[in-house]
This record gives structure tokens, sequence and C-alpha cells, in this order.
């Protein structure tokens, strides 16, 4: 992630660049802002929906997408209680969103500091680790909408909302959370001016108007694929940039946000950050070519490949974490252990780091209790000890390897 000044945001890497006088291109003009040595030009994106040429290439990867996605749909309302998939999917999202930014957490980490904590608050009255508060901030971020979903619809007012949750306690705390901004920002190197960037977003006047715009258009009825407009809706949030920092995290939650919200999917089981994170930098220059050229038919063949990438990937977890938990209920039916026991099997696929003060928890026992349930778990397999210097802490391992694993084949 790129260190900010007053006003810079996290982008892509790189060094000081002096823009020629751009032009404008189907995807917006641009604007002079300041004067002498600090001149420079501002990108305003024009208003959603533009002119598309709908190809034979283009309309085989929106066949695709829709394919892959309709089979994930399909798949979720045929499992047995497809929301214990769902946490492990909210977590992957949030640690790979967060890295894409530059954190450094991984599943395991974010997991054991679940396990560690009541509340947010560390027990023993220990910070959490920079890099893990902001990964919980996204899970808490998204999970947090997908409720709030359920009261208004999506708006620039649930937008600041999920902003104030994702930043609040982290790095850029301070930058306004839950406010757009009222300053100008602009992406790239530290120690950069504006006029030495590839992009500055609008200035604030024609944010303003740029966000309506785009709250607007989340409630227009076009003719375009729901999965092109949530694209489209990607980009244009991207463009306008409207926070001083977390704009890649907020655009990439609206996606699962839209998913659900338009009834693609009927729980939020597809993320695109692990995509987008193998790919990085065509991601970002993906983007940024939609600004100067108005390629959109590169970007949008890069996210509907994404898309059916991502949806069969994820019928593949799903698969085999509903097979694991089936082979895991049978184990302990065999060894005729109580209900609680088998409550505890899927309080795992929630959370499948564990200690015995979280298992209390989890069951609402006796620290005794929870303490035995622990032991016959690990006696049949299930649970593995792991210890650190200041807790003992129980690992579901074959339930990590699922869901921390990059690619599941077949």
């Amino acid at each position: 992630m790129l260190k900010r000044g007053p006003g810079q945001s996290a982008g892509e890497g790189g060094v000081c660049v002096g823009l020629k006088i751009p032009q404008a291109t189907p995807a917006g003009h641009y604007v002079q802002v300041g004067e002498g040595q600090e001149r420079y030009w501002a990108f305003i994106p024009n208003p959603l929906p533009p002119r598309l040429a709908l190809d034979i290439e283009l309309l085989g990867a929106i066949s695709a997408a829709d394919r892959a996605i309709g089979e994930l749909a399909g798949l979720s309302g045929m499992l047995p209680n497809p929301h214990l998939l769902v946490g492990p999917f909210v977590r992957r999202e949030a640690v790979l969103s967060s890295r894409i930014e530059g954190t450094e957490a991984d599943m395991e980490d974010l997991y054991e500091y679940e396990a560690e904590t009541e509340g947010g608050v560390g027990e023993g009255g220990s910070a959490p680790p920079s890099d893990v508060r902001e990964v919980l901030n996204y899970v808490r971020a998204l999970e947090f909408g997908l409720r709030r979903l359920e009261d208004i619809p999506l708006s620039l007012r649930l937008i600041r909302e999920l902003h104030q949750h994702l930043m609040a306690g982290v790095r850029g705390g301070g930058a306004a959370p839950g406010e757009f901004r009222q300053v100008q920002n602009w992406i790239g190197p530290p120690g950069c001016r504006p006029s030495e960037t590839r992009f500055v977003p609008p200035p604030v006047p024609q944010m303003g108007e740029a966000l309506s715009n785009l709250e607007e258009y989340f409630h227009s009825d076009d003719d375009l694929p729901p999965l092109v407009r949530i694209a489209l809706i990607h980009y244009q949030f991207e463009a306008i940039h409207p926070f001083l920092d977390g704009n890649g995290r907020i655009g990439r939650l609206l996606i699962a946000l839209l998913l659900v919200a338009w009834g693609i999917l009927p729980l939020p089981l597809l993320y695109l950050s692990a995509y987008f994170e193998r790919r990085r930098q065509e991601y970002y220059d993906l983007l940024l070519e939609v600004s100067q050229q108005g390629t959109w038919s590169r970007w949008l063949r890069f996210f509907l490949h994404g898309v059916a990438e991502q949806s069969k990937l994820a019928i593949r977890h799903a698969r085999l974490l509903q097979q694991l938990r089936g082979e895991y209920r049978r184990r302990v039916m065999r060894a005729r252990r109580s209900a609680l026991l088998v409550k505890l099997v899927d309080e795992l696929f929630r959370t499948p780091v564990v200690t015995v003060r979280k298992v209390e928890r989890l069951l609402g026992v006796s620290y005794r209790t929870a303490r035995n349930n622990i032991d016959r778990l690990v006696a049949l397999g299930i649970l593995s000890e792991g210890v650190d210097r200041y807790r003992r802490k129980y690992y579901a391992g074959e339930i990590l390897r699922i869901v921390t694993s990059p690619q599941i084949e077949s």
C-alpha cells in the first residue's frame, strides 16, 4: 500500500510522472485545477451507463459468467445449511481485499485473533495487530451492510455507514470515517503532487454530482445485464474515489452487496478480491485505461472472467466444506456423542480456531463442559492442539486447508 500525504490515496506504485494535456474519452473528461506548477488535471466520469458495443467476445463472457454464477446460486439453495459457509467466504474476501491494499494478515491470523477476542477487545487487554484489525473491520462492515440492506436500499447513506465501520480504529481512521472527502485526493507514489500522478479523481463539487448520478444508477432500469452493471458501478466508484482512504475496499464491498441486493445470489458466496489480488496490476491498469482511453470492453471482459472463475472456485469450496461437514457429523454420531458436540462441529465451520473460553461462549456451557467437548473432538481427529505463549488454541486443520486454499482441484 502506498504511503499517503494529505489528500493522497492508496493506489498503484511507480514513480511520479508529469501528465500531458489529457483528452476526453467515452468514460469522461478532464478539468484543469490550480495554477502554475501546481496545476493539474482531474478526471470527471460521465454518468452511467456508457454506450457499449456488445460484440461476440463480450457476449460470450457475459454468458459464461451468468452460467457460473447461476450454478453457484442453485447450489446454495440445495445445501442443507448454506449459512455455515458464509462466514469462511466473508473472511476470505476480507483477507484478500485488504491484502490488495497492503496488509499482510492471513486467514489463520484472523481466526486466531477472533478466537481470543470478545466484542473486538483482546482478552487480557492486548490490542490487535493493526493488519488483523483492518481485516476484521472489513468482515464487520460487510456483515453490517448485508443486515442494513434489510432496512434501507443501497445508497450513499449506506456507503458512508460502511466506510465508518471499515475505518474505525485503524490506519486511515483519522481520515473522516463515514464522510465523503472535503479536499482533493489523488492516486500515486509517496511524495508526488497531483500534477505528477497518473490519476486525480474529481474535485469535491464535481465529486458530489458524480455520486448523486451513481446513486440514481443503483436504482435505474436499463437493458444491460446485471453483472455488466455491477462492473460499471465498480469502475465508477473507483473513478470517483469519494473517501480519503478505503476506496478500494468499499468498492469491492459494493460488488458483494449488489449481488445480494439485486437477487443474483441468495447469500454472499461470491467475492472477486482473490481474482483481483492475483492479477493486481492488470486490475489497476484496466481501471485506469477506462478513464484514459474509454476501453470499456477490456474492463468488462476482465470482470466477467473473474465472476466465472470465482464462481466455479466457490462451488468447489462449498461442496468440499459440505462434504467435510457430513463426514464430521457421521464421525460424531458413530461415537454416540451428544447433540452439543454436533453443534460444536457446525460452529467450527464458522470459526475453525477456538479456545476453551471461545467454546464456552459458543455453546453457552461451563468451562469444564467446553473443555470436555474439545477433548472429544481432538480424540476424533477433528481438532488438533496448538500452543502459544498466551493460551492453548485448537485448530480444525481440514477446514482451514479448504478455506485458505487459493485453488481447489475438482
